[in-house]
């Protein structure tokens, strides 16, 4: 009998959802550089994997919300920040006085610290101000099928964006950063204007429930969380991935290549 392979574990990572109201109702997403192993090309929500430094312990005293949260949620949180931080330039954070930071964030450092050569604590402890962590409402959480090569556990935050910081790609991981309504994101998406993959995109019709970002917030805080974790089915003759119907996106059924 030929040995199955085990299915990959998920690897922990985190991806934020920044919202503004004005022009309009707009979530903030990047464009995947298209020499990126996973998505290339895609356009998506900030995000990725934690890194050891988000679970270090001095955070305690640089983030706001820390008593509030268990250590795997706050060190989901600040990995979340960390790669907004990284791939658009925006800092969720605020001064010890409660002003909210509102500086531009250098590339040479979002740079090292993607790189891996300056620790993001250092960034924040340099600035002296702390990571809202508490800003954060989880808004969903997703499990990487097992059949995939690469998996993640990922949990789905929104937030509001600080008005005075501008966004701006990295250059790297990303080459596009734009603020779009989720409905457009839609129309792009199914006239293959833009590419984006199955859970970003059933994310974005989540969000487009939502007349904005105060009701999208509301309705994260009140929806129940269900882990989703699509499955495999064939129907009619065709693969397709099925979620769960409790999950909040309705009936789903994708048609799989």
């Amino acid at each position: 009998m030929q040995h199955q392979p085990s299915a990959p574990e998920p690897k922990p990572a985190a991806t934020i959802l920044l919202l503004r109201d004005e022009p309009e109702f707009q979530v903030l997403m990047v464009k995947r550089h298209q020499q990126i192993d996973f998505a290339s090309g895609a356009l998506v929500f900030p995000g990725g994997k934690l890194h050891d430094g988000d679970a270090d312990p001095a955070w305690a005293q640089h983030c706001t919300g820390w008593s509030q949260f268990d250590e795997v949620q706050r060190t989901l949180r600040i990995a979340a920040i960390r790669e907004v931080f990284e791939e658009a330039g925006i800092l969720l954070a605020h001064h010890r006085d409660g002003r909210l930071f509102e500086d531009s964030c250098e590339p040479a450092i979002r740079s090292a610290v993607d790189r891996g050569e300056l620790a993001f604590l250092d960034v924040v402890r340099d600035l002296d101000v702390q990571l809202r962590l508490d800003a954060l409402s989880i808004f969903a959480r997703w499990i990487t099928p097992p059949m995939m090569p690469k998996r993640f556990d990922t949990f789905f935050y929104v937030v509001h964006a600080p008005a005075n910081q501008v966004a701006a790609c990295d250059g790297h991981e990303t080459v596009d950063a734009e603020w779009i309504a989720p409905q457009q994101v839609l129309r792009l998406a199914e006239r293959g204007e833009r590419t984006v993959i199955f859970p970003t995109r059933m994310n974005v019709q989540l969000l487009a429930e939502a007349s904005d970002a105060s009701d999208c917030m509301r309705r994260a805080e009140e929806r129940p969380l269900v882990t989703v974790l699509p499955r495999l089915e064939e129907r009619d003759g065709q693969r397709v991935l099925v979620i769960s119907d409790n999950a909040g996106y309705g009936a789903v059924v994708e048609i799989v290549g």
